[in-house]
């Protein structure tokens, strides 16, 4: 009956088969094999998704792809489909649990038999597992993840180690050793041909040794080696065997590669990870582009990740005309998001590691641009999140501006990842800068320009004061012909830029940039200059027609506002403005003009020097003061070189020239060398925590708040693997000591131990609160002795000679006895045998002659006040020290009035060898605070207790004391509660369990999952969404009501606009609970008031945001506001990144009304020019 089934089978062709299959590009052979009918008895197993199916589901029930206009109609035509109950009782199958392995003739390999294995790790998935060896999720998750998903482990995580054992299968993936030769799932290697000429490739770029593994970059057979992970790279010696070590480079360059260049290529080809800290345009991208291209010949993957989502977009068109094969993913775009190399900002790939997003798995490089936004206070964390949360097999390329701390950066990522990073840092620029001070206003002294700075680097004082006199002689002269009063600052403003202007463009040194630190002056200066016209005829027509190209997208009433038109009459004489408030596609067309030379005179703000290379002929700085935020201060050194770095174009000008202009007056000397020739700000912490990161950790069991903690930049100080090898000393130490039996000498030394810590505490609080007390500063006088502990003094008598009038950093002139020899802290030091006991008041009596020093003390030097005073002369003790410290004096005898003072401390040494009275902080210096009585109490008590323990009698129980209290001393420092955020992250529980979205043991409920979903203000957003805030809002007022979220800056007077009552209400709604979130904070612990935490919510957008998502033009709303067009843009661009994320949100906890409302809100507002497309990606 078989043969005649199989022979019933008509004879198949290739228009035969179903369109999935040819999808697969199978052989035709094969297709015509699976198109015979099977046995099974559900068919065949599905190969592919339908394409019919897929077509239908991506552009026809996709809201994204639904037309702007009209949306009503559409989203009705699309929306009405029926409903099928019955698919919500479809699961997915679950995974077999057992295979079949086939059984051979050993000799002739003939088929014998199957029998049942049984298979591991079945179970692994996203949803329960931290492995590489998990299944893959679904397409729809490959890209972004999920927040269910638990991510991929992170590099050298310590708690899933303890946490769990790597299975078998797990083990044999070593990235480090080999690459993976058979896909998982397949028995065999898919192609083994190009595996072989990969591996060939990879042989012959590498360095030969005997042992691979000890070339790479995670040496784990000698420990020695992991003490120091950064490795500098010397670039003074010329690179000259590069072609011989890469004779087929993944990429070439039309140009010669400068030697840090060619260093850094090389580290790259051995799979090594690295720094790279140069000054602007001196050709970082090299190393970027070479990455690049070794994941494309490796068939891996690279992200490049950028700080602002300006740079992601340039940096997005220079790598797709150099490789083609580049993809964006930025908040609001995703284009080819299959491509090998991705571009994206640091948040989008935080939340692809969090969400375990499946292009981690075929990850090689993560290239980190601008390392030194680290710094940035509020976004720098993501950057330290991101590099502690990648996983073990992706290296790392860190790009950065010159930075003093570049070694201890790269050592805490070396020491974190347990992998060396190599540190290439070079100080040379491409094109030398001069720096000049300019005092001009006129055309008569439009030549008032004077050298600073020459290119060697030197500070000229004569042109600095050439430049003052000149200042001075002018203004002299003013005042003479036209009195003290002042011209308006506009007029002066404008006839500076004037002279100067038509002096830079006399001698040819344009383009410039302008560096301006006001937007509203920017807009200013510019339009001053209207009767300046910097560009030929040919110019004009070449701009006029880029100009419109460039606008053509836009719709007519968007091609008429007033900031476009005002820019089109300045760029066509060669003059533009760049800052935040400019829209965005104006932007990108003054900087794609400014590239190609037609905008000769650029205004702009800090945020211009950032990023992309456009660099120019002359740098401006119109000041060198800036607002950050908090008040005026001088531009730091590392802002500065950052910005006068754009002058200079490689390969056109020999040197670059920076000006500074003196308008008012000529800046201070100081400041200005301090500006110019002082080192940059270097590397700091800007790690904190918040409610996102503590629930994306919470929610996987394995993965624990404080092992991020642990391994942040601001704890890099903690040496965990040293402390963790003395404390084995330690205790291999105490083990070889005679054991504390019951009956001994030493039954009581762990009490005797603890009682001494306690009394140590209690001292030492007691001690602080004296020093800190107005009484007790007032018994810190002239003649009185006090005792001294530190460094160089242990339990020594001095008598204090002079107090400092600092109140802030108050310190003590003293005379204290000490050694002769030890005047200088240069003799022997308080090593342990001299301090024998934990708690030990015995007075220092120096064994041989007594001698003298006088030193500045602090307050932590004085451990106790005595009753004793002495009478001193402090004068003539100080001079008599002072003097003998000089070479031909130091051998005279001291004088008298030190004489006399040393023998009164010696003499109330020996009088008191056990200790000296002390001034009572109760009785003698008034304190009644109650810590005060009860820790003078608790001191009494534990000071008598001392009496009764036999153990200090023992001949071992110096070494017993000392080996416990370093031993405790360590094991807290490589504890959680040495963490420095420990405290504030208790304080952050308190709060989660407060609002339900932990329960007591830590595990994450619906509300935390819903917060996870939040990338900013997740408590709040969360908290309208369970209280129905959104729900009887319309889509627009919805919109409206979510517009705080991304409006920051200083609130703007309500526009007379009808805005509905449910707005009003919704407004008072958040600010109530925000008030409500703000006191439960507070009441945990947090320093933040609640005044301060609803501070921060500004409406001041409402009524634009509501306008626009009911469909007034945006020329209209132009008009209606003050805000800038650029900044209402920018708000609404993430106002619907905002809209994305609620909307989500609302699909987890299953209010799919709310989740409709949320994508017709984004629907409304995702149209005309605040969602034009940016011209670097189109």
């Amino acid at each position: 009956m078989c043969v005649v089934a199989v022979a019933d089978v008509p004879p198949a062709g290739p228009m035969d088969l179903p369109l999935s299959l040819l999808e697969m590009g199978c052989s035709v052979t094969e297709c015509l094999i699976l198109s015979v009918p099977s046995q099974l008895p559900h068919g065949l197993p599905p190969t592919s998704l339908n394409l019919e199916t897929e077509v239908e589901k991506r552009f026809l029930q996709d809201p994204a792809w639904l037309p702007i206009h009209d949306t009503d109609f559409a989203f009705q035509k699309v929306t009405q489909r029926e409903c099928n109950v019955n698919s919500l009782l479809n699961c997915t199958q679950s995974p077999l649990h057992s295979g079949l392995s086939v059984v051979r003739d050993p000799t002739t390999g003939m088929l014998l038999d199957f029998t049942e294995v049984p298979l591991e790790n079945t179970g692994l998935s996203a949803k329960n597992s931290l492995s590489l060896q998990r299944q893959p999720g679904p397409p729809s998750e490959s890209l972004r993840g999920s927040n269910t998903n638990y991510p991929f482990l992170p590099g050298e995580m310590d708690s899933y180690k303890a946490f769990s054992k790597k299975s078998e299968l797990e083990e044999d993936i070593d990235f480090e050793k080999d690459l993976l030769r058979v896909p998982p799932g397949l028995k065999i290697s898919c192609c083994p041909l190009v595996f072989f000429i990969c591996l060939q490739d990879a042989v012959s770029s590498s360095a030969p040794s005997e042992k691979g593994k000890d070339e790479k970059s995670k040496p784990k057979e000698n420990p020695e080696e992991n003490k120091k992970w950064a490795i500098p790279v010397n670039i003074t010696s010329p690179c000259d065997d590069f072609y011989k070590r890469i004779p087929n480079p993944a990429f070439k360059w039309p140009f010669e590669l400068d030697v840090f260049q060619k260093q850094a290529v090389l580290r790259l080809e051995a799979h090594d990870s690295v720094f790279v800290a140069a000054h602007t345009s001196a050709g970082k991208t090299v190393v970027a582009e070479y990455a690049i291209a070794l994941s494309q010949k490796h068939m891996t993957r690279t992200i490049y990740t950028s700080p602002i989502k300006a740079l992601s977009n340039q940096k997005f068109r220079d790598f797709k005309n150099t490789f083609g094969d580049v993809g964006l993913l930025t908040g609001d775009v995703q284009l080819s998001p299959e491509s090998s190399c991705l571009i994206m900002t640091t948040e989008i790939l935080r939340s692809m590691l969090y969400n375990g997003s499946e292009v981690i798995r075929d990850l090689e490089w993560v290239i980190f641009d601008e390392v030194h936004y680290i710094n940035d206070a509020e976004r720098g964390v993501v950057w330290e999140e991101v590099l502690i949360m990648l996983p073990d097999h992706v290296s790392i390329i860190l790009l950065s501006a010159t930075v003093p701390n570049a070694l201890e950066f790269s050592e805490w990522i070396g020491r974190i990842k347990k992998r060396h990073i190599y540190v290439i840092s070079t100080m040379k620029r491409p094109v030398p800068l001069e720096h000049y001070l300019y005092t001009g206003n006129s055309t008569k002294t439009q030549k008032e320009m004077f050298l600073l700075v020459d290119a060697a680097g030197n500070f000229l004082t004569k042109g600095y004061y050439a430049a003052v006199d000149a200042k001075k002689e002018r203004t002299s002269k003013h005042a003479q012909s036209f009195g003290t009063k002042n011209t308006s600052q506009n007029t002066s403003d404008r006839a500076v830029w004037l002279t100067l202007l038509h002096f830079l463009f006399q001698r040819q040194q344009t383009p410039v940039v302008a560096f301006t630190f006001s937007r509203t002056r920017c807009d200013e200066n510019a339009r001053s200059l209207d009767s300046m016209d910097l560009t030929t005829s040919i110019e004009k027509a070449e701009i006029h027609s880029f100009f419109q190209k460039s606008l053509s997208r836009l719709r007519g009433g968007d091609r008429q506002l007033p900031q476009i038109l005002l820019m089109r009459d300045l760029l066509k004489r060669g003059i533009a403005v760049h800052h935040s408030g400019i829209l965005p596609i104006l932007k990108e067309v003054i900087e794609m003009l400014f590239s190609r030379g037609l905008v000769k005179v650029l205004f702009a703000t800090e945020t211009f020097a950032m990023g992309v290379n456009m660099p120019a002929r002359t740098v401006v700085f119109d000041s060198i003061r800036k607002h950050d935020g908090t008040g005026f201060r001088n531009l730091l050194p590392g802002e500065y070189i950052q910005m006068a770095g754009r002058a200079g174009r490689r390969g056109l000008d020999a040197t670059g020239t920076v000006i500074i202009l003196c308008k008012a007056g000529v800046h201070e000397m100081a400041d200005l060398h301090v500006m110019m020739l002082g080192k940059p700000t270097i590397l700091q912490s800007q790690f904190r925590l918040t409610y996102t990161m503590i629930l994306n950790l919470l929610r996987v069991e394995a993965l624990r708040v404080t092992d991020m903690m642990r391994r942040s930049f601001s704890e890099s100080h903690r040496d965990t693997q040293a402390q963790e090898k003395r404390i084995s000393q330690l205790k291999q130490t105490l083990s070889s000591l005679p054991p504390l039996d019951t009956e001994g000498q030493l039954s009581d030394l762990m009490p005797y131990y603890r009682t001494v810590t306690e009394l140590r505490t209690t001292t030492d609080a007691l001690q602080r609160a004296i020093l800190e007390s107005v009484n007790g500063l007032k018994a810190l006088s002239m003649g009185r002795v006090v005792v001294v502990n530190n460094k160089q003094h242990l339990n020594a008598l001095g008598v204090i000679l002079q107090v400092s009038n600092d109140s802030v950093n108050r310190t003590f002139t003293a005379l204290i006895i000490c050694e002769k020899g030890n005047e200088e802290g240069g003799g022997k030091s308080n090593d342990s045998a001299a301090f024998p006991h934990l708690y030990n008041t015995a007075l220092f009596i120096p064994e041989g002659p007594c001698s003298h020093t006088v030193q500045k003390l602090k307050l932590q030097d004085i451990s106790a006040i005595t009753v004793k005073t002495l009478k001193v002369i402090p004068d003539r003790i100080i001079d008599n020290y002072n003097k003998r410290q000089q070479p031909r004096f130091r051998h005279d005898p001291p004088g008298q009035a030190i004489s006399t003072a040393t023998q009164e401390l010696l003499r109330l040494a020996e009088a008191n060898p056990s200790g000296i009275a002390t001034l009572d902080p109760v009785n003698d210096l008034q304190l009644k605070s109650v810590d005060v009585v009860e820790g003078s109490m608790r001191l009494r008590v534990l000071q008598e207790s001392l009496r009764d323990f036999n153990c200090i009698h023992s001949p071992t129980f110096a070494e017993q004391v000392l080996c416990r209290k370093e031993l405790d001393t360590l094991l807290f420092l490589v504890s959680d509660q040495s963490l420095s955020l420990l405290p504030e992250y208790h304080q952050r529980i308190k709060v989660l369990q407060s609002l339900q979205y932990v329960d007591s043991s830590g595990a994450v409920q619906l509300k935390g999952r819903v917060a996870c979903q939040i990338s900013s203000h997740e408590l709040l957003l969360t908290e309208l969404l369970f209280e129905n805030v959104l729900s009887p809002l319309a889509p627009e007022e919805s919109a409206a009501l979510l517009s705080w979220v991304t409006y920051r800056l200083p609130s703007v007077p309500p526009l007379a606009l009808p805005l509905s009552l449910f707005v009003f209400q919704g407004i008072d709604r958040v600010l109530s609970v925000a008030q409500r979130i703000g006191e439960l904070q507070r009441d945990c612990g947090i320093p933040q008031t609640a005044e301060e935490f609803v501070g921060q919510f500004k409406f001041g957008l409402t009524e634009v945001v509501y306008c626009w998502a009911r469909g007034m033009p945006f020329a209209e709303i132009a008009l209606l506001t003050d805000v800038q067009e650029g900044t209402v843009v920018r708000c609404i661009q993430r106002l619907d990144e905002v809209l994305k994320e609620v909307r989500q949100a609302a699909r987890i906890v299953g209010d799919s009304v709310l989740g409709s409302k949320m994508e017709r809100a984004s629907l409304a507002i995702r149209r005309d020019i605040v969602f034009t497309a940016s011209l670097y990606t189109h």
